[in-house]
């Protein structure tokens, strides 16, 4: 039911709403990508990181700081210890070619649990999908 000041939608608006549902394999090829980031065996093999982190990326990391794209592929390997599959993971499409995925990530360091819901904003390129920016807000259970 629209409100009083709401008008109906045109009609070729509401088409193009309808063409927007993500693909099962699109969700799942997005879901693969995200885990990438927090496997060691791939987060820290640099060539494979250029590949799927754009070249103009920014995150705003869980602890505030903000990193770019040499930032994290500068990042020394070490345990992750995150939690697979991604709790609470989900993707949507904002555009045809601009995907948003959040989920929560459930990472121990130092034996300590650090909880943070995480969102990432992921560009369609010609062979794939380029991950462009990401964040992650601290939060406790």
């Amino acid at each position: 039911m629209l409100r009083r000041h709401e008008r109906p939608l045109p009609k070729n608006v509401r088409c193009q709403r309808a063409r927007m549902d993500l693909s099962e394999q699109d969700r799942l090829a997005l879901e693969q990508l995200e885990e990438e980031l927090w496997r060691e065996e791939t987060r820290f093999d640099r060539e494979r990181m250029m590949e799927i982190i754009a070249p103009d990326f920014v995150e705003f990391g869980r602890s505030g700081r903000i990193y770019r794209r040499e930032d994290s592929l500068a990042i020394s390997r070490q345990p992750i210890g995150a939690v697979l599959p991604l709790p609470d993971f989900a993707a949507r499409l904002l555009h045809p070619d601009i995907a948003l995925v959040t989920y929560n990530s459930a990472v121990t360091h130092n034996g300590v649990v650090q909880r943070a819901r995480r969102s990432s904003i992921w560009s369609r390129i010609p062979g794939g999908w380029i991950l462009r920016f990401h964040q992650g807000t601290p939060y406790d259970t």
